[in-house]
C-alpha cells in the first residue's frame, strides 16, 4: 500500500507544532500501525531527518501507552482496541491518514505525538489504593465472601488501562470515566469501603485540580474506550461523592 500521512510534529512543549506530510510506500496489510510508524522512522533516519516521536511499550493492548488520535478517532477506526492492536488492513491503498496526539489541556504535548499523562498518576495517587497490612501475614482474600455481580463489576472497572482515550474523545476533555473506574474498583468491594468517602473526595478534587472538564453525558468516552469501561461507573462515583459530601 501507498499511504499519505499527515503527522503532528512539535519539537518540544514550548514550541508551536504543525502538521507535516509524509508519503510511505510498501506498507503491508499485516503490519501493525506502530510497525508502519517504525518503517517511516527508519526512512527518516536514513535521510538524516528527525524521527517521529511516539509512545509505546508492551504493544499488546495492556499498558495504554500507544495512544494516538487517528483520523479524528482515539486509537483509530476499530473498536475495543489500542493503537498497537490496530493493523494496516483497516486502511486502503492511497488513504490519507491524519495522526495527532491527545488534545487536552491536562495532557500537554511533550514532543510530536507524546503527551504528558502524569495527571492520571496524580489522580490515582490521591486515593486509588487501600490501606492494608502487607507485613507477610495478609488475610486470605477468599475469607471475605463477595457477591459475584459486584466482583465482576469491580474487575471490569479495574481493566481500565489509563490510556486517556476517554479524555481525547470528550469535547470537554473530561476524565470522569477514568476516575470513576478507579473509584468503582474499590467501592464495590468490602476492602475498599473503609476509605470510600475519603477516596472519592480526594480523587475528584485532584481530577478538578488537573484541569479536566466536566462530563458531557454524551457517552463518547465509553464508545472509544478500548476496554469498554461502562458509564455506570460515572453514576456510581457521583453517588459515592454525594453520599460522602452529606456524610462528611
Amino acid at each position: 500500500m501507498k499511504l499519505y500521512l499527515k503527522i503532528w510534529r512539535q519539537p518540544n512543549a514550548d514550541t508551536r507544532g504543525s502538521m507535516v506530510d509524509y508519503t510511505l510506500d510498501g506498507v503491508e496489510s499485516d503490519m501493525s500501525f506502530l510497525e508502519m510508524l517504525d518503517i517511516l522512522n527508519e526512512e527518516l533516519i536514513s535521510k538524516g531527518e528527525e524521527p517521529v516521536e511516539f509512545d509505546h511499550d508492551c504493544r499488546e493492548g495492556i499498558c495504554g501507552t500507544c495512544s494516538l488520535m487517528i483520523n479524528g478517532q482515539p486509537h483509530g477506526p476499530d473498536s475495543r482496541i489500542t493503537v498497537c492492536q490496530l493493523h494496516m488492513r483497516s486502511f486502503n491503498d492511497g488513504d490519507e491518514i491524519v495522526i495527532e496526539p491527545w488534545r487536552a489541556a491536562a495532557f500537554p504535548v511533550i514532543k510530536d505525538l507524546i503527551v504528558d499523562r502524569s495527571a492520571f498518576d496524580r489522580i490515582q495517587q490521591a486515593g486509588g489504593y487501600i490501606s492494608v497490612n502487607t507485613s507477610g501475614r495478609p488475610v486470605d482474600a477468599n475469607a471475605i465472601p463477595i457477591q459475584k455481580e459486584k466482583a465482576d463489576k469491580s474487575f471490569n472497572a479495574a481493566t481500565c488501562i489509563g490510556c486517556g482515550a476517554c479524555v481525547a474523545a470528550c469535547k470537554n476533555a473530561s476524565a470522569m470515566l477514568f476516575t470513576s473506574a478507579k473509584v468503582s474498583q474499590f467501592a464495590l468491594l468490602p476492602q475498599g469501603r473503609v476509605e470510600a468517602a475519603e477516596r472519592v473526595q480526594n480523587m475528584v478534587r485532584q481530577m478538578d485540580l488537573e484541569g479536566f472538564g466536566n462530563c458531557t453525558n454524551t457517552g463518547a468516552c465509553e464508545v472509544e474506550c478500548p476496554k469498554g469501561i461502562s458509564l455506570e461507573n460515572i453514576a456510581r462515583m457521583n453517588r459515592e461523592y454525594l453520599f460522602s459530601s452529606v456524610k462528611g
